[in-house]
């Protein structure tokens, strides 16, 4: 009679999303270690700051290429680089317990390839609009835009999946409209934040 095989505590999660959390995880630890001077000595108190300068998407960098029409690779590349670094622990923490709950969902049921298109997409284009909508905006960094092209993904899966049932459809934006609903709150309580325009 053969044993059934373990259940382990955690369910097996997509590769690509295992690779991005474990990248915004890992990009939190070092941040999260310097500013405690456990590494990197006294230089480490300001490695956030100095990421978010090198690596955080700049509008006024996009600004400059669209009145010059100039492309360079300096700002190019934050575009897919800003989605790892995070204002906090809390702003990271939040983004990654996104990612990977709805990452496992949509990863498992679409190709990777079209999980990184969610992902990449929708932070590079998000960026792409907030900066064009807010020239002079105050940049961007953190992982939402690509939750929310998750979110996205998620959302057309569950409109198939209630389509095949016969069920209503529109049942599949409740997730989106409960998050926008929160945002508001947010924004009622705390002021205005400019960077909801990246996330839409």
């Amino acid at each position: 009679m053969s044993s059934p095989r373990p259940v382990g505590a955690f369910n097996a999660l997509p590769p690509l999303i295992s690779a991005i959390a474990i990248m915004i995880v890992g990009i939190e630890l070092v941040f999260q270690l310097g500013a405690r001077g456990l590494a990197g000595g006294s230089q480490a108190v300001g490695w956030r700051i100095a990421a978010v300068q090198e690596y955080g998407f700049s509008n006024r960098a996009l600004a400059w290429m669209v009145e010059t029409g100039s492309l360079r690779l300096d700002y190019l590349y934050r575009f897919l680089t800003y989605p790892f670094i995070h204002l906090s622990f809390m702003h990271a923490l939040f983004a990654t317990a996104m990612i990977l709950a709805l990452g496992k969902f949509v990863g498992e049921r679409m190709p990777q390839w079209a999980v990184l298109v969610l992902f990449f997409g929708s932070s590079a284009l998000g960026a792409l609009i907030f900066g064009l909508v807010l020239p002079d905006g105050p940049g961007r960094v953190g992982a939402y835009p690509g939750v929310y092209g998750l979110i996205g993904g998620f959302t057309c899966l569950m409109w198939l999946w209630l389509g095949q049932l016969g069920e209503n459809q529109t049942r599949a934006f409740s997730l989106i409209g409960d998050l926008l609903g929160l945002q508001l709150v947010f924004a009622l309580l705390y002021g205005e934040d400019p960077t909801w325009i990246a996330d839409v």
